[in-house]
């Protein structure tokens, strides 16, 4: 038998190596050279399929669809003998990070290239198509013990939305002046995906689709290496491994020596080619939401390759007076794609060594985070986390001392079955406590993105760390919790609590459908149970017009999950009853945000998703360059996102639609169209002005700078839960600030939401500087201006969809306010 399978394995070998020989390059399979135009997604995929069909090399995998319908692809890319055995190396591999029970026997080392998480940098798609050619007929000897994992675009929309636009506005030939139109992409650009999110910050919160079909695949299999492919500004020549401080502290030793190693062997072949480099600069390892963090954090070796070419189209002019072309770009990407297969080829036995060390969790100081609050919270707070291949479980009854989250000290506490565990203990413990501990250690504040992100908070729960393990029953899962809500066609009224966003979806639905649903403006309490402020009511006599009411409501609320109460009477226990003028009838919106150059793509993208994919509830885009000529009076509310200002010709007319019953909810920097501007109570902060001439060192000005930034840090505010903006809330809220920008209490306005005179950072980074100027500064207020009314929201609450406990206000500025 072991001849028979000696000579099958001779025999395909030989053919691989025949096969090898005859595969098409990308030039010739296309058409033209590598670099000298932009490739369309399908085309890449053409590719692909090519090589898969003509090589035994390689096994192409359909593993998703983007929200514009274009496939997702990974390859495998090893031996013949490996890609006839890819289960039994996948499972060896989980069995080394004890995902899988037994022993393995792992000898294949594990490579992931994923190119193009954003779209206008597009080099790295086609580098694709070019390692994949030169691993197969080139380097075979390395795929003898490598599996290579290639996605070649990860963001196929964003990439098409770019190449479309540079290939219709291009010069021919191309044009190298860097103010050509073709080297200025028009709003939105390409980087971000079809909802305008960047998807390399999505890989922990899977908001995306994208993300969400990645990481189903990306957990069957726990590479020892990743590589996110991307570029950067045209004057910044190529980044590559180590990383810049700060590292989290779950990052072994090894994974930062390996990084250097690499780094190293990339510099060998730069070197010899004369090309401008730099590494430990910029791009840190902190972060836990990006494809260089995420897979460092799974136990990978995870790195960013950054190339010069945003914005460099075919070619362009740099500083020093050179032309920077697509094709050095792609040639620079293929260089380092090969480099890293070659030197974890080489290291193999070591990478796969290290992989299942850094899966023992044993030297965790924390070895169990309790989640308490609302049920349906914890539920959406497990669902992410199994997304991740991380299990939490309802607790047993335990006393024990834990770390309070909220008052920041040990404490006794005592664990119930309404409690949620998840364990440190557990293969992917250190992303167990990356996302859910309370504070993330800084070793260096000069940071690339937010620095804090405690899951607790952001979900609305209160959280507690314990350094025992803390028992729990295996036998409930948050996924039996399904509610099926029966018709009661003797019902006066059904109710909903309103306690967070997917009940702003089940009344979006409701209302939309041509229910008449009020809510509650006092708690109360019916035929026993107890109600709070902003509690649904549909009552039966309000909707004779609805037919198949009791059905249609059931059957909206089972698919959302949602548990309804009843009750045969309108006669209240406590309270108001449910005839009283206390119980506001919520109308159907008609709701307009505000797009196009002059707002920030991102934040429109996340109101456009907050509408489409949550409160599935109809929105109407409508671009900056034509709000001067539309009718706004049709509309209930217009949302400013980020980014907006408006000029005075704008502004007049957002003061007449204002004045005239309209609603504003502004986000952020929006709030810069009406602060210190006549007719408006909002005024900002200002700092401290420093009169003494600046004798700083150039060399610590950057340090100096972040005195003044508050980079994504957790604050704690005071809510006036006794208004419809906060139905829902307790008097204590978690606010993400994202900036330094401040403002004062509305002296005649409604301060719903605000800082105390001793707030502070209890979570990430804020500078002694920005720091002075946050309490008593506002949150979230309401100016009252004619017969309507303007909700200024400081802290953005959709920011990339992860901070959930946020949401409900915005829904609450939408519906009930």
């Amino acid at each position: 038998m072991k001849k028979i399978l000696l000579t099958f394995f001779t025999i395909s070998l030989l053919f691989s190596s025949i096969t090898a020989q005859n595969i098409k390059s990308p030039a010739d399979f296309l058409g033209y050279e590598l670099g000298t135009r932009f490739t369309r997604h399908y085309k890449v995929i053409e590719y692909f399929d090519y090589v898969s069909t003509n090589s035994a090399n390689i096994k192409l995998e359909k593993y998703g669809e983007t929200n514009e319908f274009r496939p997702l692809y990974i390859s495998y890319i090893s031996s013949v003998e490996n890609i006839s055995n890819l289960e039994k190396i996948r499972e060896n591999n989980l069995k080394k990070a004890g995902i899988i029970e037994g022993n393995s026997n792992s000898e294949t080392v594990i490579v992931w290239l994923s190119y193009n998480v954003h779209g206008n940098e597009a080099s790295s798609t086609e580098a694709s198509m070019q390692t994949l050619y030169d691993l197969i007929t080139k380097k075979q000897e390395w795929l003898k013990n490598t599996l290579v994992i290639i996605d070649p675009c990860i963001n196929p929309d964003g990439r098409d939305r770019y190449v479309n636009w540079y290939n219709e506005t291009k010069s021919t030939p191309y044009n190298v002046n860097p103010d050509a139109s073709e080297h200025n992409e028009p709003w939105p650009r390409g980087r971000a995906n079809h909802y305008l999110f960047d998807l390399n910050r999505d890989w922990a919160w899977a908001s995306q689709v994208e993300t969400q079909q990645r990481l189903v695949v990306y957990n069957k299999w726990l590479p020892q290496v990743h590589v996110d492919f991307h570029e950067q500004g045209y004057n910044e020549p190529y980044y590559f491994a180590p990383a810049a401080e700060p590292f989290h502290e779950i990052i072994t030793d090894w994974q930062r020596d390996f990084q250097t190693q690499l780094g190293k062997n990339h510099a060998k072949y730069f070197d010899q080619n004369g090309w401008g480099y730099f590494t430990k600069e910029f791009f840190d390892l902190l972060y836990p939401s990006y494809g260089d963090t995420y897979p460092t954090y799974m136990g990978a070796i995870g790195m960013t390759y950054e190339q010069a070419g945003i914005g460099a189209g075919l070619g362009i002019t740099l500083e020093n007076n050179s032309v920077l072309t697509f094709v050095d770009r792609v040639k620079h990407h293929t260089t380092t794609g090969l480099s890293t297969v070659e030197l974890s080829s080489k290291n193999a036995v070591k990478l796969i060594t290290e992989f299942g060390k850094f899966f023992d969790n044993s030297n965790l100081k924390y070895k169990s985070y309790i989640l308490r609050g609302d049920k349906t919270k914890i539920k959406k707070l497990s669902e992410l986390l199994h997304k991740h291949g991380i299990e939490t479980f309802p607790s047993e009854e335990k006393s024990l001392k834990a770390y309070d989250y909220y008052s920041k000290s040990v404490k006794t506490i005592k664990t119930t079955k309404n409690d949620w565990i998840v364990s440190t203990n557990q293969p992917k413990g250190k992303m167990v406590k990356a996302l859910l501990e309370p504070e993330a250690k800084l070793t260096d504040s000069v940071t690339y993105d937010i620095t804090a992100w405690s899951l607790p908070f952001a979900y609305g729960l209160q959280g507690f760390a314990s350094e025992v393990e803390i028992p729990v029953n295996k036998n409930i899962s948050s996924e039996n919790s399904i509610v099926n809500n029966e018709i009661n066609t003797n019902t006066y009224s059904y109710i909903c609590r309103w306690k967070e966003i997917s009940d702003a979806t089940f009344l979006g639905k409701l209302v939309s459908k041509g229910f008449k649903v009020r809510y509650s403006n006092t708690n109360f309490s019916v035929e026993g149970k107890n109600f709070t402020k902003g509690t649904l009511l549909i009552m039966r006599g309000e909707n004779r017009h609805i037919e198949n009411f009791d059905k249609l409501i059931v059957e909206t609320a089972n698919t959302l999950n949602k548990k309804l109460e009843t009750t045969n009477t309108g006669f209240v226990d406590n309270g108001k009853d449910f005839g009283s003028e206390n119980n506001t009838l919520i109308s159907n919106k008609n709701i307009a945000v505000l797009s196009g150059e002059g707002t920030s793509s991102l934040s429109f993208g996340e109101i456009w998703h907050f509408f489409e994919a949550q409160l599935k509830y109809p929105l109407n885009n409508i671009n900056t360059k034509n709000l001067n000529r539309i009718d706004l009076s049709k509309y209930d509310v217009l949302i400013l996102p980020d980014g907006y200002i408006a000029d005075k010709e704008s502004l007049e007319k957002l003061i007449s639609y204002v004045t005239n019953g309209g609603k504003i909810i502004a986000i952020d920097g929006a709030l810069e169209t009406f602060s210190d501007k006549e007719g408006f109570n909002l005024k900002k902060k200002k700092p401290e002005e420093n009169k003494e001439p600046n004798l700083l060192p150039y060399n610590t000005r950057e340090r100096e700078y972040i005195k003044n930034t508050i980079t994504g840090s957790i604050f704690k505010s005071t809510i006036d839960f006794t208004h419809p903006l906060a139905y829902g809330y307790s008097k204590d809220y978690y606010s993400l600030k994202l900036g330094a920008n401040s403002y004062e209490l509305l002296d005649k306005g409604i301060n719903v939401g605000y800082f105390n005179k001793d707030a502070t950072n209890i979570s990430g980074f804020a500078g002694v500087n920005a720091l002075k100027l946050v309490p008593e500064s506002l949150l979230f207020g309401i100016e009252n201006k004619g017969r309507g009314k303007i909700i200024y929201m400081v802290d953005n609450p959709l920011f990339r969809s992860f901070w959930e406990n946020g949401k409900l206000f915005f829904a609450n500025a939408v519906f009930l306010n």
